[in-house]
């Protein structure tokens, strides 16, 4: 199970986390290493996905960015913010329009900032109640900052009449 756009919803991707295994048939969400390797098999599937690692860089999905149903960002513990950037470059930079999921250690506290930079699917730890996980979406009712979520600040937003 998984969260998808605030809803818990079954998972029928399989994530490949061997860079070197061979991808079976089915909706697999293969390593960027992975992807690289075997693109020219791979982009004749219907239906592909590729995880990133949070020190790999966006950008080498450029050209090929519309051929994923999924792409998801892998954090590999709970401190490590990097996977934020790569969601806001896919989102905001390469123009990607798909699924965008979160994978590795994804905790609740994390989800509320993660939709921000432009997440739509969440893989909560499986040690981790998904149901207390999506809670989360409902704990701030409004954002100070910009974000993929809402692009304009709270101070933008707001209509301060001459007398407030």
């Amino acid at each position: 199970m998984i969260i998808k756009n605030k809803a818990i919803v079954a998972d029928d991707w399989q994530v490949l986390r061997a860079t070197d295994a061979v991808v079976p048939e089915g909706r697999v969400i293969v390593p960027l290493a992975t992807w690289l390797a075997q693109r020219d098999s791979l982009i004749k599937r219907a239906e592909l996905g590729v995880w990133l690692a949070s020190c790999d860089r966006p950008e080498v999905l450029r050209d090929d960015i519309d051929k994923f149903s999924v792409i998801a960002v892998d954090f590999p513990k709970f401190a490590d913010g990097r996977g934020y950037t790569l969601a806001y470059l896919l989102r905001e930079r390469l123009g990607y329009k798909g699924e965008l999921r979160a994978i590795g250690d994804v905790l609740r506290d994390q989800l509320h900032y993660m939709q921000r930079a432009g997440f739509d699917a969440f893989a909560v730890r499986a040690d981790k109640d998904i149901n207390d996980a999506l809670k989360a979406f409902s704990e701030f009712s409004e954002s100070y900052q910009a974000s993929v979520d809402q692009p304009l600040p709270l101070f933008r937003r707001v209509n301060r009449g001459a007398g407030s």
